[in-house]
């Protein structure tokens, strides 16, 4: 059972604090969630605090355990006639009924994954002295590392830390990529860049519209990989790793490492969507709302759990 319950010194601690200044103390620090972790705190600070009736909502729903995302096979979409045709319905229906589905064999080698989850750990758990010359806020920049995008709108901050690259239309330079992680970045966006491009002909066939239509759209025009890394937390019931959203982008590709903890909502029940070997997850964002199902994602923050988020622009 999720214990949600404040005791009276709790409650009176969340009160009784300036949050700006709170949130600017921590911004400042430059060192994000997994500084926290590092100082010892045994109680999350308040700004991390969900709102106790929101909490219970999140939390006292479990994933449901008979419903299953779809799992869609991509091997023979380059063989053309009927094999790329079910394929292309299986993703139409997947985007109708679900808005997101999960695919395999997709084109991208499982080392190349593997070696993307690594990367983005080393960076994350290096020392913050390391990190903090990556820290900003700075929209423009290509590379940056940062804790809660909306860290000063937000009702209450995600458990989590960011490392992003904006890959299109301007690619960082290679001096602009942290030293540990700058070749399986590259290596990785590039392939994810090309699938991509392959699901937009998926896409647009399944709409019933020329293979280039959503490419000659610019539907791809931007690209950008959000690196998530949430450390073990001391106080995992009073917070989220990534609270219910939904993309606001064309879709998203997503890399889960093996720990899991991506949940989606599907007809008012929060589904899992447990790590597979080698599969990636396709989540079809706001721009592409009119031809699929409502939908929202979260991730349960139950443990250190690390997302690879690579998303197309228009």
């Amino acid at each position: 059972m999720v214990d949600t319950h404040l005791n009276q010194n709790s409650v009176q601690d969340v009160l009784d604090y300036d949050r700006q200044k709170e949130l600017k103390a921590f911004d400042d620090t430059k060192a994000g969630v997994k500084g926290l972790v590092d100082s010892g705190i045994v109680k999350i600070p308040p700004i991390f605090v969900m709102p106790t009736d929101e909490l219970s909502c999140e939390k006292s729903y479990s994933g449901s355990t008979h419903l299953q995302v779809p799992l869609i096979d991509l091997k023979d979409i380059h063989e053309g006639g009927v094999q790329r045709k079910q394929v292309v319905e299986e993703i139409q229906h997947a985007s109708e009924t679900w808005g997101l589905f999960q695919i395999v064999n997709h084109g991208i080698p499982e080392d190349v994954m593997d070696n993307m989850i690594k990367g983005i750990r080393r960076f994350h758990e290096q020392p913050t002295e390391v990190k903090r010359e990556y820290y900003s806020r700075d929209v423009p920049k290509n590379v940056k590392f940062f804790s809660n995008y909306h860290l000063y709108k937000a009702k209450f901050a995600n458990w989590r830390d960011t490392l992003s690259f904006s890959m299109a239309p301007v690619a960082p330079s290679p001096e602009e990529y942290p030293a540990g992680c700058r070749d399986v970045v590259i290596s990785y966006s590039q392939q994810v860049k090309r699938l991509g491009l392959t699901l937009l002909e998926l896409l647009s066939e399944g709409l019933g519209l020329r293979s280039n239509h959503l490419a000659e759209m610019e539907c791809a025009a931007g690209h950008s990989l959000f690196c998530h890394y949430c450390p073990a937390c001391p106080e995992p019931n009073r917070t989220m790793g990534t609270s219910e959203h939904t993309d606001n982008d064309f879709f998203t590709i997503l890399l889960q490492d093996q720990i899991g903890g991506l949940q989606a909502l599907y007809q008012n029940q929060w589904v899992d969507i447990p790590p597979v070997t080698g599969a990636l997850v396709v989540n079809l964002g706001d721009l592409f709302q009119a031809s699929t199902a409502t939908h929202h994602t979260r991730n349960n923050l139950l443990r250190s759990d690390i997302a690879n988020d690579s998303q197309l622009l228009p």
